[in-house]
């Protein structure tokens, strides 16, 4: 058990709160001059100071830095935060344990003790992105896709169940159980913390950018790399600048007929619009009071849409009543509500605190719409949505489509109609029916990830529409895969419990598992003649998803468009089948007696939905669901493990295997050096996510990371995915830039993890793992050159990890997303960015340069360098602007990475 930290204690804020029978030593904010008029998200990280100082890392000057918080500078003060738990999914999840268990050999190779490598604060993993959406449309789909998923997925799961023994504080969610945001609201969360006597806010980090989900319930928390999360349990705080805090006004109501999701795609489109990265977003105003934790929940879950920090809510009655409703005991929501009010942390509907920035939004202003076809920040008016693909699809059909002039193959019919390409194809289904299909047909239809599965009015919504279009006699296109992947078991047994399920199932909405599935890329294969007839004929068709990512090449390989729905609308683009309908006008299909049936014709009202949601869903569901969640079925309990406190590497294992990271390492530091003479691996545009850096989808077998597979014995079959394999850094380092949809602008005309590789004579095409591999052979560096948002979505650590492990020393990017630069420091490479106003364009880079950084060294001498300077041999010269942002960071970069750093710090400890 983690020792209670001895606080310095110099602002007299130590106290007793007693509640009930129970006293808990707390530490008063109002002890510090200034805390009453910060905003709720930095009074929990004042309460982490005071209650953390040791008069070196955390002082009494960090403290009054905090109370005195200027809310109109800009960030500059250096605060470390220690979160009191972190949470983990298994993509993320297994890699950061491979590495657990590689520090444990490291430390004892360097004369060390293993077992400091333990988990420090509380450790839980939800097992949630391995199932995969195979089977669909049938009762049994669910079971085949866990028989499937227990299949693929072995080796791993009897490594994290090894885990789950030989470390302390570690615990794991075994599959088939939901989404690990979903969990956490629903029972891991703890909203006050008590721990050895201690009571103190609920703060966490995730290996997910999206555990922000829990700031609906008023836990500070975000997401952070898999490198920072093993920082975090091993003791290490998060070093961070005290951010700016914006401020949201929620006023009024949600209008009938609107739902979580168009309000959530209004806001993210609000803020991405505003501009929030590296900030953190609190909600206050008379119209939180009236948002449902649910939303709450599902508007703090898009916090990395918007690219903030954090979206928190303070502490209410909604937040007790969920609680309650969630199974908590009465002592802790007594201790929750007293907590909350002593600590000046309870919502006040009225008070404006001191913000940095203000943004409004009247709830009745929103109207329904989606998002797309390929970022969450583009939403739509439902209204206008099928005029709005009109104009997209052009960005995705070739110039003879668009021209309506004929294209290949030869036997298409191609034709353009009011200058809306069209490609009308026969589909043949294995009954012997046909059916045609055209761009924009809707192939996927996915009910999925913790945004929405988690709101139960929104998913009760999506029962509803199909029980209405039930009624009516509608059911999918036969050429629509229609997936449900709900966040908990609770949601199915609501839906058993209100009699909607058997309406979900007629319209193809069958359980296919609880897990993220669709969202994360795990849709599964189309049906052969569907994928084989958009793939022949270039078709330009679309997924409808209720999930939270869109980003290109991320849901299906089939699929160019991808559009975020709320779960009714994805019911009602199922029917429809084409993102060329307008649901709002056309009609869906046709009853049983030949009449059109529109959406407003199975759209049910707000007094349906809350009815159902009223009578259908109580505490019993959820203690069922969650009174024994660790241990898992007889499947999980039947997994074989070793043994003892290092793991036994299998040498023949392709998923999990013994990383490279600390090689060589010696308990003394390496200087750092300027870098001379590195090549370009990859220029890249705006918008480069950690999709496209590290890809978490299928993995083709004509790539280098299927090539290796193959030569390991791996049948295609089984290849599973990238996501599945990250405790096997082969496969990740082939896989990293291997997104089937990059575009690395010194190798045009190519889609997908392709470079020029300049140890070549004329730089000939190469796959990008290949010219690493030669680069490195040749003692080159490499630099990645990237436009704005670079590395924006999940909070993926492979994505710096492979960029390192590719042998790239330098990033220069116009901007970057907050979790992936501080991941590349984290990793040991150099994070650059381009002056203000400049870019690889404007400067006239092409690419083929040699590129050279002088000015690093500085580094060793304590300080760092505001800019170094960049030269090419072209001529070009410019001062790269150093975004190691803090001197904890600094910390890391001059150590080669913060695994070494941590591990030196626990060796001389």
């Amino acid at each position: 058990m983690k020792e209670t930290v001895v606080s310095a204690n110099s602002f007299d804020a130590r106290s007793t709160l007693q509640v009930g029978d129970e006293s808990y030593e707390i530490f008063k904010l109002d002890k510090v001059e200034g805390s009453a008029r910060l905003p709720y998200s930095l009074k929990v990280l004042l309460e982490n100071l005071l209650r953390t100082e040791d008069g070196a890392n955390i002082t009494a000057d960090h403290i009054r830095a905090l109370g005195g918080w200027d809310s109109q500078a800009q960030p500059s003060q250096e605060i470390q935060f220690t979160p009191a738990r972190v949470i983990m999914q298994d993509f993320t999840g297994v890699p950061c344990v491979v590495d657990l268990a590689t520090m444990r050999e490291a430390v004892k190779e360097l004369g060390g003790d293993p077992a400091k490598i333990n988990p420090l604060a509380p450790a839980e993993l939800v097992i949630d992105h391995s199932v995969i959406a195979d089977k669909f449309g049938t009762k049994d789909a669910f079971g085949q896709n866990v028989e499937l998923e227990y299949g693929r997925n072995k080796e791993r799961y009897q490594f994290l169940r090894w885990g789950q023994t030989a470390f302390d504080e570690f615990k794991v969610v075994p599959p088939g159980t939901g989404i690990v945001h979903q969990v956490n609201i629903e029972h891991l969360a703890r909203t006050v913390m008590v721990r050895n006597g201690q009571a103190y806010p609920d703060t966490l980090v995730g290996t997910d950018s999206h555990t922000t989900m829990v700031n609906g319930l008023g836990v500070l928390g975000w997401g952070v790399g898999g490198i920072e999360a093993e920082a975090a349990m091993l003791g290490q705080p998060v070093s961070m600048l005290i951010p700016r805090v914006v401020g949201f006004k929620l006023t009024g109501e949600l209008k009938p007929g609107t739902t979580a999701t168009d309000l959530v795609l209004t806001i993210t489109e609000m803020l991405r619009k505003h501009g929030v990265v590296g900030k953190f977003v609190e909600f206050y105003g008379e119209g939180v009071a009236a948002t449902s934790l649910a939303n709450r929940a599902t508007i703090g879950n898009m916090s990395p849409e918007f690219g903030s920090t954090a979206a928190i809510f303070p502490i209410d009655d909604e937040t007790i009543k969920y609680l309650k409703l969630t199974g908590r005991s009465e002592q802790q929501l007594a201790l929750v509500e007293a907590y909350a009010k002593e600590q000046g942390l309870w919502l006040d509907p009225a008070a404006e605190p001191d913000f940095s920035e203000k943004l409004e939004l009247d709830l009745s202003t929103v109207v329904p719409s989606i998002a797309g076809p390929k970022r969450p920040q583009d939403r739509i008016v439902l209204a206008e949505a099928a005029t709005q693909f009109e104009r997209d699809v052009l960005n995705y059909v070739s110039d003879a489509d668009e021209a309506g002039q004929e294209s290949f193959p030869a036997s298409d019919s191609p034709a353009a109609t009011d200058g809306v390409p069209t490609r009308p194809t026969t589909v043949t289904a294995p009954d012997g029916s046909t059916y045609e299909i055209d761009h924009g047909a809707v192939t996927v239809a996915a009910i999925t990830s913790c945004t929405n599965t988690s709101n139960p009015y929104v998913m009760v919504a999506a029962a509803l529409v199909a029980k209405k279009a039930v009624e009516k006699g509608l059911t999918r296109k036969p050429w629509v895969k229609t997936t449900l992947a709900p966040g908990s078991k609770v949601v199915t047994d609501y839906f058993d419990k209100a009699g909607l399920t058997p309406y979900l199932d007629k319209v193809g909405f069958n359980l296919v598992g609880y897990g993220c599935t669709t969202c994360i890329g795990n849709s599964g294969p189309l049906p052969e003649e569907v994928s084989k007839a958009v793939n022949e004929h270039d078709l330009a068709v679309t997924s409808v998803l209720s999930g939270n990512r869109n980003f290109e090449g991320r849901i299906n390989p089939d699929v160019k468009m991808n559009y975020l729905a709320s779960p009714p609308l994805v019911v009602a683009y199922a029917l429809a089948g084409s993102m060329k309908v307008n649901i709002t006008e056309d009609a869906l299909g046709t009853d049983t007696e030949g009449n059109p049936v529109y959406l407003k014709d199975i759209w049910p009202s707000e007094a349906e939905v809350n009815d159902v949601v009223a009578n259908a869903i109580g505490e019993d569901m959820f203690n069922k669901s969650y009174q024994d969640v660790f241990a898992g079925d007889a499947q999980w309990q039947a997994l074989s493990i070793p043994t003892g406190n290092t793991f036994e590497w299998d040498p023949q294992s392709t998923y999990v295997r013994k990383p490279p990271y600390f090689e060589g390492m010696t308990m003394e530091t390496t200087p750092v050096s300027d870098i001379t003479g590195a090549r370009v691996l990859a220029k890249l545009g705006d918008s480069v996510t950690t999709d496209h850096i590290s890809p978490a989808g299928a993995i083709k077998a004509d790539t280098p990371a299927g090539q290796y597979l193959t030569e390991h014995g791996v049948e295609r079959r089984d290849f599973n995915s990238y996501g599945s394999r990250r405790g096997n850094h082969e496969v990740m380092i082939r896989g990293t830039f291997a997104n089937i949809r990059l575009r690395n602008q010194i190798a045009p005309g190519t889609e997908g993890g392709y470079t020029r590789d300049f140890t070549q004579d004329g730089g000939p095409v190469s796959f990008i793992y290949d010219a690493s591999q030669n680069y490195q052979a040749a003692g080159t560096p490499l630099v990645i050159l990237a436009g704005k948002e670079y590395g924006s979505g999940s909070s993926r650590d492979w994505a710096a990890k492979g960029t390192a492990l590719l042998g790239v020393k330098a990033v220069i990017a116009e901007s970057y997303e907050r979790i992936h630069r501080s991941n590349l420091i984290g990793m040991g490479v150099l994070p650059l960015q381009f002056p203000e106003g400049a870019s690889a364009e404007s400067l006239g880079l092409t690419g083929e340069e040699s590129f050279s950084f002088s000015g690093v060294t500085e580094l060793n001498d304590g300080t760092t360098p505001r800019t170094v300077k960049v030269t090419t041999d072209s001529g070009v010269e410019f001062d790269a602007v150093v975004r190691i942002d803090t001197p904890g960071e600094a910390d890391y970069y001059r150590n080669g990475g913060i695994m070494q750093y941590v591990l030196r710090s626990l060796i001389r400890k």
